[in-house]
């Protein structure tokens, strides 16, 4: 069952790194807390072209405005494991503007209901494209691109839902 607008964020592990290498937090901590407001966004892949060239780099170019709507934090969940979403985040510059989270086995993008089989693809398990905004460890907003598209999970679009 895919998550909805209104229904609590699910509870899973997700892996950052942290001063001391990798460490744990769980997803709902990411979006809790009262009038805490965080955009949360998926990628199908680190490194990989659409995630690279337009989705992580949107949200670094407009943190900035949606801090100015309130948004505490953004979150971009990659089913990676940590040390590639660490390089990755490198990268890209992210430089503590965005959280670099891994759900390496793919349980948090599970438990959304946003996992697609890209093993035709050589992929295997990977997260639909979206974005969300969570508000007290509440869905308010949720745009979920069709597969291998990108229209409605970009920085702009989310940023206009604010």
């Amino acid at each position: 069952m895919t998550i909805e607008v209104g229904d609590p964020l699910p509870n899973v592990a997700l892996t950052v790194m942290g001063p001391d290498g990798p460490e744990m937090v769980m997803s709902r901590a990411l979006g809790e807390g009262a009038g805490r407001r965080v955009v949360l966004f998926g990628v199908p892949g680190a490194f990989t072209p659409t995630c690279s060239a337009l989705h992580l780099p949107g949200y670094l170019a407009l943190g900035d405005a949606l801090r100015g709507k309130g948004v505490a934090a953004l979150v971009c969940v990659s089913v990676n494991d940590v040390y590639v979403m660490d390089a990755w985040g490198q990268q890209q510059g992210v430089a503590g503007r965005v959280v670099m989270a891994a759900d390496g086995n793919g349980d948090f993008t599970r438990a959304l209901g946003l996992d697609i089989d890209m093993t035709a693809r050589g992929f295997g398990l990977r997260s639909r494209r979206y974005a969300m905004v969570v508000e007290d460890g509440v869905v308010n907003v949720l745009k979920l691109e069709e597969p291998g598209e990108f229209k409605v999970s970009d920085a702009q679009t989310i940023l206009g839902c604010l």
